[in-house]
């Protein structure tokens, strides 16, 4: 039996076919990508690959989305964060609008929800995504 074929190879070969440069750079954002369960920012990435210079982070972040092979995550005034777009793991995000915290959650009612929508209103959805903003335990001083 073959093994199941990682996000990361999927998103290299995919670069490869789009006639993208994968060199090590590139390859370190997306082994990175790979190994988180929600979404970073740019600046996240760039910080934790110091090796890797800022303008070839947002380039493949940039070209990572253009293959759609990430989904970009607007968490509030000119921020974004990124996430690999797997679709064997699904979730949504609480995002906090005074620090910024990015917080992911599952719902099975809520997934329900969305397809009884779908489904009244005869409407085949092929994604989606849930952003729910708010403030933070942290920021509300409960933490």
């Amino acid at each position: 039996m073959v093994p199941p074929v990682t996000w990361a190879e999927r998103a290299t070969r995919r670069f490869n076919e789009a006639g993208f440069r994968t060199g090590a750079a590139r390859r370190q954002v997306i082994e990175l990508l790979e190994q988180e369960h929600c979404a970073v920012t740019a600046l996240e990435i760039d910080r934790r690959l110091s090796s890797v210079g800022r303008a070839t982070v947002y380039r493949t972040l940039d070209q990572l989305e253009q293959l759609q092979l990430v989904n970009r995550v607007d968490v509030g005034g000119e921020g974004a964060a990124y996430e690999r777009n797997d679709p064997r793991e699904h979730h949504h995000h609480l995002v906090c609008v005074r620090c910024g915290r990015l917080l992911p959650f599952e719902d099975s009612a809520l997934e329900k929800a969305i397809h009884a929508v779908a489904e009244r209103a005869d409407f085949e959805v092929t994604a989606h995504d849930v952003l729910l903003r708010g403030i933070c335990p942290r920021c509300q001083g409960k933490a």
